[in-house]
């Protein structure tokens, strides 16, 4: 099955009513860089690398500098030794230097990956997550790029890691049967007004949910911890809250007001200071403990994790396939997080689609903690096959592919 036909296209969807809205991203204008890698046989792989609309046009044309090498190429002989050609893309000379491995080329790197994961699938007619699951811990390993991690993660580490937890799969299987736990992420969006909150607090528990998310970081702390306090109180001391920041605060304002959020007992605290700022979240996580941080949905590759792990800088591994260097890159992620025993619990620019894919095998393949999975619920009518929520828990996907396909319009 032969790569023969590269399209990129730049979709972009307006939210409006306030979702979408955060602290410091008042867009609500979600898009997709998209990555088709179509082939003589009509199957067509497709990759996402997300944004906010603005610079989506930037990402799409570095989708086309960097894809070109892929045409004429077979899956099957491409995948065989993805990391090699992953670390070849990557590294492009004059295109790492816009980088290097961060920003647009990255997102751009993420779009193409997802669609030769995508493409990988469909070939073999099974859904990514069965995929990755049937792969053996080497063929698994050849598909990653473990370069400047090797103080950490050797290749015979990674597959130690795939090949120790393969045993157990049988106690872990259970979960693709019972499908994976989702918790609500559009409860509380930084725009929505108290009575709304109190509305999609009611809701989320009347359709499963037992964990949820508010938006936090207003310019005045004070309306912080009032609605914080309002989901409290109206969810239940039962239901898992947490609470994201989405970078707002300087440290000095994060150590203050986690203390004062507290009390509300919530799981987390997600991105609370910059996301480049290794030593700002070790400090702060030393200081609010036991409060946990949750941190990923802007830190841009594997050795600014590898870093934040290093420093015990993150509770939480909050990795995103639309965001870093694709499925390749999230799943190395995922076995450092493994190695520094940390959870993966993934931000879903992807609204769910790939990830729900992805935690399956974390949980099953490498042994990651059976948490729960991020739910956004805004672009479901925009996809061939939505992920499907019923309960509380993402079904287990059934088609073929990692669930990237876009209706057309």
């Amino acid at each position: 099955m032969y790569i023969n036909k590269i399209e990129v296209t730049d979709k972009r969807f307006n939210l409006g009513n306030g979702a979408g809205s955060d602290a410091v991203n008042d867009s609500t204008q979600y898009a997709y860089a998209v990555c088709e890698l179509h082939t003589a046989s009509g199957v067509t792989g497709v990759g996402l690398a997300f944004t906010l609309g603005a610079g989506n046009d930037l990402v799409c044309k570095a989708i086309q500098y960097l894809s070109g090498t892929l045409k004429g190429r077979e899956i099957e002989e491409l995948m065989a030794d993805f990391g090699s050609v992953y670390r070849s893309i990557l590294d492009s000379p004059t295109y790492r230097w816009l980088g290097p491995h961060k920003g647009v080329m990255q997102l751009a790197l993420a779009a193409i990956v997802n669609a030769c994961f995508d493409l990988w699938a469909k070939s073999r007619q099974v859904p990514l997550w069965k995929l990755l699951l049937d792969l053996s811990p080497k063929e698994l390993v050849a598909t990653l790029d473990l370069n400047y991690l090797e103080d950490v993660l050797t290749v015979d580490e990674a597959e130690s890691i795939l090949k120790g937890n393969f045993t157990g799969r049988t106690l872990r299987n259970g979960v693709l049967q019972t499908g994976y736990k989702a918790y609500d992420t559009s409860v509380g969006w930084f725009n929505y007004s108290d009575e709304k909150i109190k509305e999609n607090v009611a809701r989320a528990i009347d359709r499963g949910f037992t964990a949820m998310k508010l938006k936090v970081g207003s310019d005045d702390p004070q309306r912080d911890i009032r609605r914080a306090k309002l989901v409290r109180t109206q969810a239940g001391d039962k239901t898992t809250i947490m609470l994201d920041a989405n970078q707002k605060w300087n440290l000095p304002q994060a150590i203050s007001i986690c203390k004062e959020l507290s009390s509300i007992n919530p799981y987390w605290i997600e991105e609370p200071t910059h996301p480049d700022d290794v030593l700002a979240h070790q400090t702060l996580a030393k200081e609010i403990a036991p409060l946990k941080i949750a941190a990923g949905e802007h830190i841009p590759n594997k050795i600014i994790f590898k870093n934040f792990l290093q420093a015990g800088a993150m509770d939480f591994c909050q990795v995103d396939c639309v965001r870093v260097g694709g499925v390749s890159e999230f799943l190395t992620i995922s076995l450092l997080a493994k190695k520094f025993n940390i959870p993966v619990v993934p931000h879903v620019g992807d609204m769910g689609q790939i990830h729900q894919h992805l935690v399956l095998f974390n949980h099953v393949a490498i042994g990651h903690e059976n948490l729960f999975l991020e739910h956004i619920p805004h672009l479901a009518k925009y996809f061939k096959n939505p992920a499907n929520i019923s309960g509380g828990y993402y079904a287990v996907p059934a088609e073929a592919g990692n669930s990237s396909d876009l209706v057309t319009s």
